[in-house]
């Protein structure tokens, strides 16, 4: 079953013409990953998904529903969760408020803040740190937790693994190996290996166009493939 369907998405940034007609589909269930190089227009893609920049019409579709123009809180009331490349957290608020905040009612589902703890243990013992004050890792963990701190169907994530220690990193991919069991992840990654380590499906942006889509096993075991539009070496 197809969950968000992006189909013909252009998005113009200013006078800047940077999405020439994105086509994708989600399927419900696990890791979808879109690659790219730098610059791509993957973070404009997430974006444009979740209202951030404006898409043009009629272009996302979320369970069924055309999504594209609606505003970011709408989207978001829909079941949508975005974690960007900056983490989106308050530094200046303890993790306890961070999280409360990403509530709609300002109180905890106690079954859902147990399972951040068994995903992110660091969270509970940091409870009362001021954000600022954690680590890169740390962060990251806070920004996640943050999205699934209620019920989501799909949770956008960009770059996560950006800075990480590998040690951070392989934490961070059984977390989101068991977050995928309930909600679908749409993810942006840089690291082919953590992103082909989780990945169900995936697609290639390239200059504001996707050139390829297909399974993560396949385009894994294609290092011709990889090499050709990511430039990565066999």
């Amino acid at each position: 079953m197809t969950l968000l369907s992006v189909q013909d998405m252009k998005t113009d940034i200013g006078q800047y013409a940077v999405l020439h007609g994105i086509s994708f589909d989600v399927p419900e269930g696990g890791v979808f990953v879109l690659l790219g190089r730098n610059g791509a227009g993957k973070t404009t893609t997430l974006r444009s998904i979740m209202g951030l920049w404006q898409p043009s019409p009629n272009s996302v579709t979320f369970q069924g529903s055309n999504i594209a123009g609606m505003a970011t809180a709408d989207i978001a009331r829909k079941g949508i969760a975005y974690v960007p490349e900056n983490m989106g957290i308050f530094g200046g608020l303890t993790v306890e408020e961070n999280l409360i905040l990403a509530t709609a009612k300002g109180k905890f589902d106690q079954i859902r803040l147990k399972r951040i703890y068994d995903l992110f243990p660091a969270l509970e013992k940091f409870w009362s740190k001021q954000a600022w004050s954690l680590s890169g890792g740390q962060k990251q963990m806070l920004a996640v937790a943050r999205a699934i701190i209620e019920q989501r169907d799909l949770i956008l994530i960009d770059e996560p693994t950006k800075g990480l220690a590998p040690s951070i990193v392989a934490a961070m991919s059984e977390a989101f190996r068991e977050i995928s069991q309930t909600t679908t992840i749409l993810l942006v990654e840089q690291n082919f290996n953590f992103a082909r380590g989780l990945g169900r499906d995936m697609a290639v942006i390239e200059d504001g166009r996707v050139v390829h889509r297909g399974s993560m096993a396949d385009f894994a075991a294609n290092s011709d493939l990889q090499g050709q539009l990511l430039g990565l070496s066999a």
